[in-house]
C-alpha cells in the first residue's frame, strides 16, 4: 500500500500490508529485505500497480510519458528483480496484470498502451529465461473492470486536456471528450473487481497457470478481432465506436 490509512484498513489475521511505492527503490529494497527475512517461503509476486493517463502522443508532456512508465512498468521489473531471488527458491510464480491496452493501442492510449505492450515484451522474455528454473511466468489481460481506475483516468485527461494549446485543443479536444465517454461506458458495464481477483487468484492458486489468461468479454472480443482484421478494418472498427461518443 501507498497510504498508511490504506494498510490499516486491510491489516488483519494473515495479511500484512507494507507501504511500498514501486517507484521508489528503497521502498523495493525494504520489501525485498522483509521477504528474505522470513522462513516462509515466497510463492506469488502479483504485479498489479498502475495509472492510466489518456492523451493525444502530440500533446502528452514528456514528464508524463515517464511517468506512466515508471510505474506501470518499470517498478514492475524494479519489484520483480528485487524478488526473484526468492522466487528462484521456491519454484514460485510472476503475475504480471497487463490490459487490452497491451494488445491494441486505441487514441489517447499511447502512453498506457505502450507501457502494457512494453510489459507484455517482458513477461515473454522472463518466462522463457526462468522457466528452465523452474519459476512460472504469467500475464493477466483484463477489458473494463469497475475499479476508481477509470474515474482517476478520466479526471487525469480533463487536467491534461486544460493543458494543451488552442491548435491541440482544435485537433483533439472533441477526441478526448468521446474517449473519455468510452471509458466511462466501458468501465460501467466492465466485471466487478471481485470477478477479475478470482481470475487472478486462480493463477496464484492452480497448479499449472497458463501463460495468459483474459479477463471479460470485451477484452475476448478485441482479442479475437486483432486475429482476423486487418489493421485498416480494425481502425476503422474503433473509430466508429468511438464516433458515437463525440460531442453532438
Amino acid at each position: 500500500m501507498r497510504r498508511e490509512r490504506d494498510a490499516d484498513a486491510i491489516r488483519s489475521t494473515g495479511i500484512e500490508p507494507v507501504i511500498l511505492d514501486i517507484t521508489k527503490s528503497e521502498q523495493v529494497e525494504a520489501l525485498a529485505a522483509r521477504v528474505s527475512d522470513d522462513p516462509r517461503a515466497l510463492h506469488a509476486l502479483v504485479n498489479n500497480a498502475g495509472v492510466q493517463v489518456n492523451a493525444a502522443v502530440e500533446a502528452l508532456p514528456m514528464a508524463e510519458w515517464r511517468r506512466v512508465f515508471e510505474v506501470n512498468l518499470f517498478g514492475h521489473i524494479a519489484v520483480t528483480q528485487a524478488l526473484l531471488p526468492s522466487l528462484l527458491r521456491s519454484k514460485g510464480r510472476v503475475i504480471n496484470i497487463s490490459s487490452i491496452g497491451g494488445k491494441v493501442a486505441m487514441a489517447t492510449y499511447g502512453a498506457y498502451a505502450g507501457a502494457k505492450f512494453a510489459l507484455e515484451a517482458v513477461s515473454d522474455s522472463l518466462r522463457r529465461e526462468v522457466a528452465p528454473l523452474g519459476v512460472q511466468v504469467v500475464v493477466v489481460e483484463p477489458g473494463g473492470v469497475r475499479t476508481e481506475m477509470a474515474a482517476r483516468g478520466i479526471a487525469t485527461a480533463n487536467d491534461l486536456a486544460a493543458q494543451m494549446t488552442p491548435e491541440q485543443d482544435e485537433r483533439y479536444g472533441s477526441l478526448v471528450q468521446a474517449n473519455n465517454k468510452l471509458m466511462d461506458s466501458g468501465t460501467a458495464s466492465g466485471l466487478t473487481a471481485d470477478a477479475a481477483a478470482r481470475v487472478i487468484a486462480k493463477t496464484v492458486t492452480t497448479r499449472s497457470p497458463r501463460p495468459r489468461y483474459t479477463v471479460g468479454r470485451d477484452a475476448a472480443l478485441i482479442l479475437r478481432l486483432v486475429r482476423i482484421l486487418s489493421d485498416r478494418t480494425l481502425d476503422r472498427i474503433l473509430a466508429a465506436n468511438l464516433r458515437r461518443h463525440y460531442p453532438k
